[in-house]
């Protein structure tokens, strides 16, 4: 019987370096131990880390970052190579840990990415794999819980912790079946995939954040030059004051500044901007609006051309969707293999990316490599 199931959950609530250095070195005893995050971003460009959940098979602890000021036993711990992080639907902790403490936990490996590889859905939840494995309901009742606010009540607490106290034995169980599977060091791969991704989001550069906002591909060069320096001035003035981007100006209306360029404050009213938008930053659209007007016609941005525009996308993708489903190896699904995003990441390496070794896509990287080359032979030969 799992231990888990059997006793209460019980946690303690770490809110001084001490006992944060003595949580960290009895955790590095163990091979393995479970972690998860708690934190709010609502109005803010970085999100703000309120509890650090930490399972090392004997001990939860509810680590309080709002009370802490040396960190650097946990750093140690997330970088120790002989303890295995284990965590579930990692992507938005990763940032989390890399942005507070520049530190990735590694080695890791995501419960997520494992039930994937079993079968059990692309994007299964903890509670159903706590259900399916350990016939066991997680609460998650205080999901919407404003975590920075102090103090956090007891349920607040309990739930918290109940994210990382049936981890461990989630991901035994997961580990055992995959140990009859050939998918060990696809799995591994994956995370290892989705640790380098981290790394990469966290260096987006504001020169190309114009490239995020919906619908640019309509906006011709003129308009996309003002937008790009509409954009960049906007994640820069976010970053510098950790304000959510949609909180500086919304990207639709930055979107509507770009595309009709207002003369004055009363045309951007009159365009849908908020009272608030133009009274706080109005005037600098403005300003940035007529430097937009001296960027040289040489130096516009390209026009957008999406994939999907190209004459030969449908038949280009509906045949990589053929082949791969017909070379998705026995016991996974095509999703896992080469969903559709990943077979338009392929198609933009060739048609637009010049097949750049900066930016290979997926399909073309570790245990999908094989099957990627067969793909893209195929691609070649429909041209674009």
């Amino acid at each position: 019987m799992i231990k888990e199931c059997q006793e209460p959950l019980h946690f303690s609530l770490i809110t001084t370096n001490q006992r944060l250095s003595e949580v960290c070195q009895l955790a590095r005893q163990k091979s393995a131990v479970a972690l998860d995050t708690e934190f709010v971003r609502v109005s803010t460009y970085f999100p703000k880390l309120g509890l650090i959940q930490l399972y090392d098979g004997e001990r939860v602890s509810l680590i309080d970052p709002l009370s802490i000021s040396d960190f650097s036993p946990f750093i140690e711990l997330l970088s120790d190579p002989n303890v295995l992080k284990v965590l579930h639907s990692c992507s938005e902790d990763l940032l989390v840990f890399l942005q507070e403490f520049d530190q990735l936990p590694q080695p890791m490996i995501d419960t997520q990415i494992m039930a994937r590889f079993l079968g059990l859905g692309n994007s299964v939840g903890l509670a159903k794999l706590a259900l399916n494995y350990l016939d066991t309901k997680v609460d998650k009742g205080a999901t919407r819980t404003n975590w920075i606010k102090r103090p956090l009540s007891e349920t607040q607490l309990h739930y918290a912790a109940g994210d990382v106290w049936y981890l461990l034995s989630i991901y035994y169980c997961l580990q055992q079946e995959l140990m009859a599977t050939p998918w060990k060091n696809a799995v591994k791969a994956d995370c290892e995939l989705a640790l380098s991704k981290t790394k990469k989001l966290q260096a987006r550069n504001a020169e190309t954040a114009y490239l995020d906002i919906p619908n640019s591909w309509k906006l011709n060069p003129l308009e996309l030059a003002r937008l790009k320096i509409l954009a960049q001035w906007r994640q820069e003035v976010a970053i510098e004051r950790d304000l959510a981007l949609s909180y500086v100006v919304k990207s639709e209306n930055l979107w509507k500044v770009a595309k009709y360029n207002p003369r004055n404050t009363s045309e951007m009213l009159e365009m849908g901007l908020s009272n608030n938008e133009v009274r706080v930053r109005g005037k600098k659209i403005l300003q940035l609006l007529a430097k937009a007007r001296r960027v040289s016609p040489y130096d516009y941005p390209k026009r957008i051309l999406r994939i999907v525009d190209y004459p030969r996308y449908k038949k280009a993708i509906r045949l990589l969707q053929e082949k791969a489903y017909e070379l998705t190896p026995q016991g996974l699904t095509l999703e896992i293999l080469a969903s559709k995003r990943s077979l338009e990441d392929l198609i933009k390496w060739v048609w637009q990316y010049n097949e750049s070794p900066e930016k290979l896509p997926d399909l073309l990287v570790g245990w999908r490599r094989e099957i990627g080359l067969q793909l893209l032979a195929l691609l070649k030969s429909i041209g674009a």
